[in-house]
């Protein structure tokens, strides 16, 4: 069933892990917030029930560190967060302003530069941005399409040099707009010019790239941390919406698309789910708490809410 263009149920035989959920992947934006960026009460309330339940929660975002206030108060328990599509895990418990990195695989000065003279040649126009762990650099003509401050505005060259005030700050993604290209075909054609030498993802509904390490993404730096807690990808369940989730998604267990997903994402995903603004991931965590729980139902979840 659609309610304004948008999924409102969930499929008929949505997946379930091949063993027991024992970690929840969720990425933010458009997938477990709303579009307000608000958490809804059911939603929370989800998270502690599966966190108590003993079920792990990542947060698995391309968000920078400084952004994660929005979960920041419902971390319950390890507070652990994968920011800027895998470039660096945080820790989250110190609430915001006080997040910790813990693990961080960095984009290099020297690929970063290849990247911007790969693109100035194959797409003029492009406009970058350097994330840093300290914050934000772009170029002046990189628009500010979000209410972050620059640290500094300068061609990405002299923000990427060795000489740079801020060059002891690793770069944990570079960020390229383009004014006039559509943003898949911006994408296609950037991982053409750019090949191997890094990844490159998108998730704004603008023409802005995401472009971290070679290797660096969502899935591997998720299966590096469930690696080392001896969880298994079988025993993943992983939400998401846009290009840069897709490999999460194909890596886990079980995935699911939100009901608002990019086609991409729902042709990778599992099973599928309904839309942000409708608790998506909500009703799923409340099955799989309520499943580990031996079908003691969750509360908060309603009959025609949770399958």
């Amino acid at each position: 069933m659609r309610k304004n263009g948008r999924v409102t149920s969930e499929p008929a035989n949505p997946p379930a892990p091949a063993r027991p959920a024992r970690l929840i992947a969720t990425d933010l934006d458009g997938t477990l917030l709303r579009d307000d960026k608000s958490l809804s009460e059911r939603t929370v309330a989800a998270l502690a029930a599966a966190e108590t339940a003993g079920i792990e929660v990542f947060f698995v975002t391309g968000r920078p560190a400084r952004w994660m206030h929005v979960v920041s108060d419902h971390v319950h328990g390890h507070g652990l967060a994968i920011c800027g599509n895998g470039a660096a895990v945080v820790d989250l418990q110190g609430g915001p302003g006080n997040h910790r990195f813990v693990k961080i695989r960095a984009l290099s000065r020297e690929a970063s530069l290849t990247v911007v003279d790969a693109l100035r040649t194959a797409v003029p126009g492009t406009s970058f941005a350097v994330e840093r762990t300290g914050g934000i650099h772009h170029e002046l003509t990189y628009p500010p399409l979000h209410l972050d401050p620059a640290a500094s505005i300068a061609p990405a060259e002299k923000l990427l040099a060795a000489d740079s005030d801020v060059a002891d700050q690793p770069v944990l993604k570079l960020l390229a707009y383009h004014p006039e290209l559509a943003p898949d075909a911006f994408l296609r054609v950037a991982r053409e010019a750019i090949g191997d030498r890094a990844d490159v993802t998108r998730s704004s509904p603008t023409a802005l790239l995401e472009i971290s390490g070679a290797g660096v993404s969502k899935a591997s730096t998720l299966a590096l941390c469930c690696a080392e807690r001896g969880i298994g990808p079988d025993e993943v369940v992983a939400f998401g919406d846009m290009p840069n989730d897709v490999e999460m998604l194909t890596w886990a267990g079980a995935s699911y698309a939100m009901g608002n997903a990019h086609p991409d994402v729902i042709a990778a995903a599992s099973g599928r789910t309904v839309a942000n603004n409708d608790d998506g991931v909500a009703i799923v965590v409340e099955r799989l708490v309520a499943e580990r729980l031996g079908g003691r139902a969750v509360q908060g979840s309603t009959p025609d809410e949770s399958a």
